[in-house]
């Protein structure tokens, strides 16, 4: 099974140094990966963004979309697409942060073998509250949904062709940061787990966000009664993510 999963770095071409240090760990790790290069943002202007609903994005959010969450958004539609356009049956993607290990695919295999039916399995995630587990792998990873979010990160996650299709479809309609957009299965149809605890974890290169620091950030956060909509969206968001979770 290990040999049908295909492995996915999104990589900027401007990083050359965090490529040559994943490839380096997946030599180790007994890993063929394959490079997807990332999207920089920064060099797309606004008008130019396709896809992009801003009003939807400002109202859901709270806050405008910044460049770089543009391009790793484009970057991971980039890296689903050379999936699909491969021949394994399902794949893992992942930000060049990620810090491999030597049981990493074997790990993965097994996951996908304990939630058949799953089109997405989060396997790094900031927070993992609340977890409503449905399986436990054979080597003792416990699968489920959680009923907290969002849990965060888009950094390392397996998905199938089936599930590769659904996210896809979002690429014309982005009203959400990638991260998020790849927990609403409610939305995108997509049958969506995660793994209570990490597989795997970030490395020292995630010290430097390439998307954006806290300062930018809080830059362009709305203030005041401006965000009251959010902030109402955000608890429909959350009935709908416990909903989801429980079915």
């Amino acid at each position: 099974m290990q040999r049908l999963i295909g492995a996915y770095v999104i990589n900027l071409d401007r990083s050359s140094k965090r490529w040559a240090e994943v490839s380096s760990q997946a030599i180790s790790a007994g890993m063929q990966i394959d490079r997807v290069p990332g999207v920089d943002g920064s060099l797309i202007p606004a008008a130019q963004r396709s896809g992009f609903n801003e009003k939807a994005f400002l109202r859901r959010n709270g806050r405008q979309m910044l460049p770089g969450e543009y391009g790793c958004y484009r970057a991971h539609m980039r890296a689903l697409e050379a999936f699909l356009s491969s021949n394994y049956e399902s794949a893992i993607i992942m930000e060049d942060d990620v810090e491999l290990r030597q049981d990493f695919t074997l790990r993965a295999a097994a996951i996908l073998r304990a939630v058949p039916s799953a089109d997405v399995v989060k396997l790094l995630n900031h927070r993992s509250k609340w977890c409503r587990t449905v399986a436990i792998s054979e080597y003792g990873d416990s699968i489920g949904r959680c009923l907290h979010g969002p849990q965060g990160s888009a950094a390392c996650y397996l998905v199938t062709r089936e599930g590769a299709r659904k996210l896809l479809k979002s690429a014309d309609n982005i009203e959400f940061p990638y991260d998020m957009t790849l927990e609403r299965g409610w939305k995108t149809g997509a049958n969506i787990y995660t793994v209570r605890e990490n597989i795997v974890e970030l490395s020292e290169r995630s010290a430097v966000s390439q998307i954006a620091n806290r300062a930018q950030y809080r830059a362009v956060k709305l203030r005041g009664p401006r965000k009251i909509g959010t902030h109402l969206l955000r608890l429909i968001e959350y009935a709908r993510r416990i909903r989801y979770a429980l079915s």
